[in-house]
């Protein structure tokens, strides 16, 4: 019975997470049609939080990457573009899961890192060149179950 009970209290937690949905009142869009995670230009300042040190002046990229709503160890998106030169990666995770993006090179080395959070978001800035890029969860076992994508910076 106390199985039952604590299985039931999970399962509510859970949709209320997933009913709470996103309440962020951002302008940008973290994912196209095609299911992509896109960029935006920024001018500054406009997104509060994150801070201080990570604000930048004008004509900054910012990249956009989100932990999966629903719960799963994902992120919305697999795929993701920008341009090369110095980029904003803003994180958001509407999960009580940690999670987390890092940016990897081809050679494995990583080269950016938010920090990780629980309901909640960061961001960092990553000086990308030309090429392809694996943006993953650094917590133990997400890479592993998938979370994990291919960002092309040109």
């Amino acid at each position: 019975m106390k199985k039952v009970a604590a299985l039931l209290a999970l399962a509510l937690a859970a949709f209320a997470l997933v009913a709470c949905g996103d309440d962020d009142d951002s302008d940008t869009t973290s994912a196209g049609d095609n299911g992509a995670a896109t960029t935006t230009e920024s001018g500054g300042g406009e997104k509060a939080g994150g801070g201080g040190e990570k604000a930048g002046g004008g004509g900054a990229e910012s990249l956009e990457f989100e932990a999966d709503p629903s719960g799963a160890l994902a992120y919305t998106t697999t795929e993701a573009s920008t341009k090369a030169g110095n980029v904003t990666v803003e994180f958001n995770n509407p999960q009580a899961v940690p999670h987390d993006v890092a940016i990897e090179e081809a050679s494995g080395k990583t080269i950016g890192q938010t920090e990780i959070v629980t309901d909640g978001s960061d961001s960092t800035s990553v000086d990308l060149k030309p090429g392809k890029y694996t943006f993953y969860c650094s917590v133990p076992g997400h890479r592993e179950a998938g979370m994990e994508g291919t960002l092309t910076a040109g």
